[in-house]
């Protein structure tokens, strides 16, 4: 494919964040995009500091990111940004993305997509009217054994699905510390973080990952939030049973207060004939289990995986790949998209295997169900889109 480096500027991610680096690692590792612009924090300060820090040009470092919009899409084509990246907290998502869009800028977007719903869908809109590409950073279904079960899944090898359980316990908010750390104050504000804590941090993940594995949708829920920690504002812990499309069932835990949890995000998956086990701690295995014969270990970097798989994996057997590398995945295979677009060629379908608006609206109905539901005394309430 003939092409260039993309431009890309950044809405947050300054040098007192925590995710913006991650994002900065994760384009950076194919050498696919230069970050070229950013508006890195709303404190001017620290704004200019992180821009000079990253080594951006002076003109090109912003104080305000509609002033960055403006003046990039002013600039001619073969210097302004292609793309945005917004790793600011939800509450500062759906603005920026939406002017990037009617400035002709494809979008890259943390997790959850919006504020709200009713944003979620109007970004949607945007997306369509504009015909641009948006990546939404659900970093674990870029695992590639992760997408290696979603192919066997899809393959039918387990026959019809039946249950499914997805785990994200974490324990770093076991304690208030919400006057201290920063990442605490705004993830449990819901003037920053939206209408869930826990459910909406990671949650949401565990909630992306068993649709996107099995292929199934949820169809309605029982849900339960707690708030855990004496004074938080928002939930830290809750549970959600699940009933599926197809009539499988299924169990999501979240939790933030799980003493001594780190990222141990944990999928399982079992249909009428075996089923498969995947966990973020032993990333590089995929257990594969069957009624009648032994269980089998499926490996990263080995010869017998499907091309989803083969094609998001970055070094031979035996060498670990994780976080870092499961984020950079859903960076090039947009990348790779994009640039297709930009060139009239048609993408591969391993390169259009990323999260978008589609999945981000799905995330935030999850959000609004299980914080409706979690309020409900009807067991069972349906899952309203």
């Amino acid at each position: 494919m003939q092409g260039r480096k993309l431009r890309m500027g950044m809405i947050g991610g300054g040098k007192d964040a925590f995710i913006g680096a991650i994002h900065r690692i994760a384009l950076n590792m194919d050498g696919q995009v230069e970050l070229v612009a950013g508006a890195l924090s709303i404190n001017p300060e620290i704004a200019i500091e992180s821009g000079t820090d990253l080594f951006l040009d002076k003109d090109r470092i912003y104080t305000d990111y509609k002033v960055m919009l403006e003046k990039e899409a002013a600039m001619p084509a073969e210097k302004r940004i292609d793309f945005v990246s917004i790793v600011t907290p939800n509450f500062v998502h759906y603005a920026p993305a939406i002017m990037a869009l009617e400035k002709g800028f494809h979008v890259a977007i943390e997790k959850p997509i919006t504020f709200s719903l009713e944003e979620a869908k109007s970004l949607k809109e945007k997306v369509d009217e504009t015909g641009m590409t948006l990546l939404l950073t659900h970093t674990y279904t870029g695992y590639p054994m992760i997408k290696q079960a979603k192919e066997m899944i899809r393959s039918g090898m387990f026959g019809k699905i039946r249950k499914v359980y997805a785990e994200y316990p974490q324990g770093w908010l076991s304690q208030f510390i919400e006057g201290s750390n920063k990442q605490a104050a705004w993830r449990t504000d819901p003037k920053r973080s939206g209408a869930a804590g826990a459910m909406g941090d990671i949650g949401t993940h565990a909630f992306n990952m068993a649709e996107y594995v099995t292929g199934l949708k949820v169809a309605k829920i029982c849900a339960d939030l707690n708030i855990m920690v004496e004074g938080r504002m928002l939930d830290d812990d809750g549970a959600v049973f699940l009933k599926f499309d197809n009539g499988a069932t299924g169990v999501l835990m979240a939790t933030q207060v799980a003493a001594g949890e780190e990222n141990n995000v944990k999928i399982r998956v079992y249909g009428e004939t075996g089923g498969l086990e995947w966990k973020q701690e032993d990333a590089n295995s995929l257990l594969v289990k069957w009624l009648n014969k032994p269980t089998e270990i499926y490996r990263g970097g080995a010869g017998y995986l499907g091309s989803f798989a083969k094609h998001n994996c970055r070094t031979p057997a035996g060498h670990p790949e994780g976080y870092l590398e499961a984020f950079a995945n859903h960076y090039r295979n947009f990348v790779l998209t994009v640039r297709a677009r930009i060139n009239n060629e048609q993408p591969k379908p391993e390169w259009l295997d990323f999260p978008g608006v589609d999945e981000g609206i799905r995330g935030m109905a999850f959000i609004e169900n299980v914080v409706k539901g979690g309020k409900s005394d009807k067991k069972w309430t349906e899952f309203e889109v």
